[in-house]
């Protein structure tokens, strides 16, 4: 009998147990699969801007103020790149604790704020990871030593990848490693690995070039006899390819930027985002 009671107790726990995951919102798709790499089968994740999608530009729908209101956490980049964010969580009357995952780096300067694409450095990953590690552990402690083996193998994971595009930046001439990619997204990764990236557009996909800044990108390019421009998963191609072609740049490809792309794209997670850009790049620069 006490056998049986103590099955009847374990089937009524399990349903319990499954219904206790955590309800986590994360606002974009590179910050949505930290979480969802550390907190695995543990949380509810939902993104609120998802694969390709442009997170500078969102419009969020009336269905994102209901998963944030059912949200326990809500992890935002912050530095400025969500500006959309603050109206929306606070028109979804959520008491959701909204947790800036970038916390901690130091932001570099773009116009006349700060540039939010930090996680395009490897090192500044690791500081989001520690972040989001540190926040579920907190709101889940019985799962914390599972974040914590989670986040350990993928920080080692993530130094692994560093190496790597050291490496790969080591073997490029540095005469060479100078590129033109649609909008400033590289900032954190130039600063970081000494790749030079020029940019017609400012930091937000919103802007749009003039005449004149067009004209400054073409000179620049036969000036200082820049191989490459890239084009971006999120942005339009139209204005890199027109300068392509007024230069003889050659198109070295798309690189990842604000977005993973999806599961059958070349960069459904940051790792393969920053290995499908590393080897974009020293495809076209190295030769």
């Amino acid at each position: 009998m006490r056998v049986l009671l103590l099955l009847a107790s374990l089937l009524m726990a399990s349903p319990l147990q499954a219904a206790e995951r955590l309800n986590v919102v994360a606002s974009f798709s590179i910050l949505a699969d930290f979480v969802r790499t550390i907190g695995g089968d543990k949380i509810n994740l939902t993104t609120l801007v998802g694969p390709d999608s442009d997170v500078h530009v969102y419009t969020p729908a009336p269905a994102d103020a209901k998963r944030i209101a059912e949200a326990r956490l809500v992890f935002v980049n912050g530095l400025g790149l969500e500006g959309w964010l603050p109206r929306l969580v606070q028109s979804s009357g959520a008491k959701a604790q909204v947790v800036t995952a970038s916390a901690g780096i130091a932001p570099l300067k773009l116009g006349s704020g700060a540039d939010p694409h930090a996680w395009q450095s490897v090192p500044n990953a690791r500081i989001y990871v520690a972040n989001i590690t540190g926040t579920l552990a907190a709101a889940d402690p019985d799962d914390a030593d599972v974040f914590r083996a989670q986040a350990k193998a993928y920080l080692e994971k993530l130094e692994a990848l560093d190496r790597e595009v050291r490496e790969a930046v080591a073997n490029i001439p540095p005469e060479r490693r100078k590129v033109i990619s649609t909008h400033d997204a590289f900032g954190y990764f130039a600063a970081e690995y000494g790749i030079q990236f020029i940019a017609p557009l400012g930091v937000s996909t919103e802007t749009e070039p003039s005449a004149r800044d067009i004209a400054t990108i073409i000179g620049q390019i036969k000036a200082q006899k820049i191989p490459a421009v890239f084009l971006e998963n999120i942005s339009d191609d139209r204005l890199i390819l027109r300068i392509a072609a007024e230069t003889g740049a050659k198109v070295g490809g798309t690189l990842v930027s604000d977005g993973l792309t999806g599961e059958k794209g070349p960069a459904p997670t940051y790792i393969d985002m920053v290995r499908h850009n590393i080897k974009a790049l020293t495809s076209a620069l190295d030769h």
